[in-house]
Parts: structure tokens; sequence; C-alpha cells
């Protein structure tokens, strides 16, 4: 009789470790299944960050390229500006040595020179006086009146020099045009 107790007592007992075995795969295959899913979230939120990162630099990169175009733009504007004050020392200068004529003092040669420097240095900033030469063109030139001795369509006095900033107009050329 001892040894049927034994012998139940190691069934009960074999029983009990294969029921022990059993639960511990079940959570084995439990852990399995959710490490699996918790790679999948990861690999989903990292695509997703992923997005974002990129996103964000590429706004970043749109933001410093549209800083430098307005701040060129505002470059611009303030040379042209600046520009167009100091046309108004070039009229100036060319006016003193219309005055002066043909007579040639140390005064005139004085503001010649001052003259040519200025243009000079105007030119180097992209200020160019627009051609008068080559007929009208009322994208250039601002006819103010009619030159009798002209031919129609040709400019047959310029009254007030026009300039052009990098191509762009920056003051017309006031002109007399015939008819």
């Amino acid at each position: 009789m001892a040894t049927e107790q034994n012998q139940e007592a190691q069934d009960l007992q074999q029983e009990q470790a294969e029921q022990l075995t059993q639960a511990e795969n079940e959570q084995a295959e439990v852990s399995v299944e959710d490490l699996q899913e918790q790679i999948k979230t990861l690999a989903e939120n990292l695509k997703l960050e992923k997005a974002r990162t990129a996103n964000a630099v590429y706004e970043a990169q749109k933001s410093v390229e549209r800083i430098q175009r307005e701040s060129e733009k505002h470059k611009d504007t303030v040379l042209e500006k600046f520009a167009k004050e100091l046309l108004d020392s070039v009229d100036n200068l060319e006016r003193a040595i219309a005055a002066a004529g043909d007579e040639k003092s140390g005064l005139s040669e004085g503001v010649e020179l001052t003259l040519k420097s200025l243009l000079n240095t105007l030119e180097k900033f992209g200020v160019v006086v627009v051609d008068t030469a080559n007929g009208f063109n009322a994208d250039l030139h601002q006819a103010v009146g009619i030159a009798p001795e002209a031919k129609a369509n040709e400019i047959g006095t310029v009254l007030q020099k026009g300039y052009t900033l990098k191509g762009r107009l920056l003051r017309p050329a006031m002109v007399l045009v015939g008819a």
C-alpha cells in the first residue's frame, strides 16, 4: 500500500510538472506574440518619427531659402532707394559742368572728376545710363514733348538721363520725341 501511495504521489507530481510545463509554453508563446506585436508597433512609430524629422528638415531648409530670398530682395530695395537719391547729385554735377561751358578751370575739372568718380561707383553696383541713341522705347523713355526736328519715333532731345539698376528701370529718360 505504501508503494501504491508513493506511485500515486509520483503520478500526481508528474502530472503537475506537465501542467506547469504546458503553462510555461503557453506563456512563452504569448510572450513571443506580444513581443512581435511590440516590435511591429515600434517599427511603425520609428517610421512616423523619421517622416516627421524629414518634414522638419525640409521645412527648415525652405525657411532658410525664403529668408535668403527676402534678404536679397530687401538688399536690392535699399540699393535702389540709395541709387535714386544719388542720381540727384549726378544731375546737379552735370548741370554744373554744362553751366561752366567750354571754360576750363580748376573748379570745373574738379566737378568733372567728381562726376566721373560717382558714375564709376554707380556702375560697380549695376547702375547704368539708359540708351537713347537707338530710338524711343516706352519701357525706358518718358516722352514729355514733341521735337519738331526729329524723325518719327526717334528721340530728339534728352532732357534728363535715365538709369537702370541691374537691368531694371530705376528712372526713365525724359525725352522729346519726333512726331
